[in-house]
């Protein structure tokens, strides 16, 4: 073991003042003391520990076992150190000459000046970088405010659209309806409507209407006349519309009931008499021209008289059931040239069809 220099001396100066802070510790420890040993001749400084308690001997043995621990310890700290020391004074140095010196100073210097303008180099890039990214930032929040904007837009605009699909939709769906009801009002004719024509049984009717009558079907007048002012109407209508040139009649306001129905048969004469010259005039050929199924002459229709005197009830019946059956005729070609498509424009006009029994197309059947 190495010989004991200055610095163990010293350490052991250490030693008493830590001993004299444990020992009080140690005897609160063990307070039950019951044998007395020369306590001053282990510690002659006992005194100036304030300690009056006498220490038995295992108390004492306790102590020095501790106290011999912590000697240990010094004594492996005190090698460590002067095993450093020596080591460090048996290491050489090379002491530089003092142009040496001054030359690595000089490079030190001029390698801090390097470094100091490199650091600035940074600092100065480092600056331009954080504007830049400060302008960038910037930029991409009024980026982000346009796009928050656009999608507003957007929604906005979709939302719109939408609104304008559906309402073009709905205008759409309106259009087509007034497209098919505009076919369908092309298809119907207001005279045909207002006054349809068509038989029951031996009767011809008009409006529902029955003209004629039978010894077992006693038809009501007031049927009959409402029949007859069916008629009159509609021929007045059809002869507003293309003014003929009737002979001097009336229809209205006859006192004669056999002369108002003869002067009747005359007017729808002179109708199919006018619409087969309109015919000629528009290039007609004529097996086409307009003509009456039942030949009207004076006050016979049909080779039936439409008067009741010294008439039979169902010859006179079936006179106005031919009379209806022209006038149905009249009423078809003012239609087609009234530029009201009828139902088919190459079929035959139907003489009596009923809208309860389907007819034939036959006039004469």
């Amino acid at each position: 073991m190495m010989g004991r220099s200055p610095h163990h001396s010293h350490l052991r100066l250490q030693l008493l003042p830590r001993l004299r802070n444990l020992l009080p510790l140690f005897l609160r420890q063990n307070p039950r003391i019951h044998t007395v040993w020369g306590f001053p001749k282990i510690c002659p400084g006992h005194r100036s520990l304030q300690v009056e308690q006498p220490l038995c001997l295992e108390c004492i043995r306790l102590l020095s076992d501790k106290l011999l621990e912590e000697v240990e310890d010094v004594n492996r700290d005190i090698e460590a150190y002067e095993s450093c020391i020596q080591r460090f004074e048996m290491e050489s140095y090379d002491v530089l000459s003092e142009a040496d010196f001054m030359q690595e100073k000089a490079k030190i210097e001029e390698e801090e000046r390097r470094l100091q303008a490199e650091i600035e180099e940074i600092e100065r890039q480092c600056f331009e970088a954080n504007a830049e990214l400060n302008e960038i930032q910037m930029k991409c929040k009024e980026f982000e405010e346009l796009e928050e904007r656009y999608w507003h837009e957007i929604n906005s605009f979709q939302f719109q659209l939408i609104s304008h699909q559906e309402e073009r939709d709905a205008l759409l769906a309106k259009v087509e309806g007034s497209q098919a009801l505009l076919e369908l009002l092309k298809r119907i004719n207001v005279v045909s409507d207002a006054f349809s024509i068509s038989r029951e049984g031996e009767f011809g009717t008009i409006s529902n209407f029955r003209l004629g009558r039978l010894p077992k079907i006693r038809v009501e007048w007031d049927e009959i006349n409402a029949a007859w002012g069916q008629a009159c109407l509609l021929l007045h209508t059809i002869a507003q519309h293309f003014q003929p040139k009737f002979g001097p009649v009336n229809l209205f306001w006859s006192s004669h009931y056999d002369k108002a129905m003869t002067l009747f048969l005359t007017c729808l004469r002179e109708f199919a008499e006018f619409a087969n010259l309109r015919d000629q005039e528009n290039n007609t050929p004529p097996e086409k021209c307009f003509r009456l199924p039942y030949k009207i002459e004076n006050d016979t229709v049909g080779n039936y008289t439409i008067t009741r005197s010294f008439n039979k009830q169902e010859h006179w019946t079936k006179a106005l059931k031919y009379t209806l059956c022209n006038l149905k005729w009249v009423q078809w070609w003012s239609v087609a040239k009234s530029r009201f498509q009828p139902l088919s424009a190459h079929a035959d006009v139907p003489v009596m069809g009923s809208s309860r029994v389907k007819q034939s197309t036959d006039p004469r059947s």
